[in-house]
């Protein structure tokens, strides 16, 4: 499932531009701030130092497992 997998890519505040978490359904190889983050806040000149300062995560989780243990847990 699409909605089970995401990179989630947090960068801090760069010069004038505030930090900003950005999401982004991509594939475990394409989990980094030049694939995810869009639209690129900063200049050509300057992507390569703001992408260094992003961490960038891969996240899976399974949202039957989720439903599951919901409805054992609700009764």
């Amino acid at each position: 499932n699409s909605e089970d997998v995401r990179c989630k890519c947090i960068c801090p505040p760069y010069k004038d531009h505030s930090g900003h978490i950005y999401n982004k359904n991509v594939s475990q190889k394409d989990c980094d701030c030049l694939h995810v983050v869009e639209p690129m806040p900063v200049p050509g000149p300057d992507v390569e130092a703001y992408c260094l300062r992003c961490e960038c995560k891969y996240e899976e989780r399974s949202s039957v497992t989720i439903k599951v243990s919901s409805v054992i847990l609700l009764r």
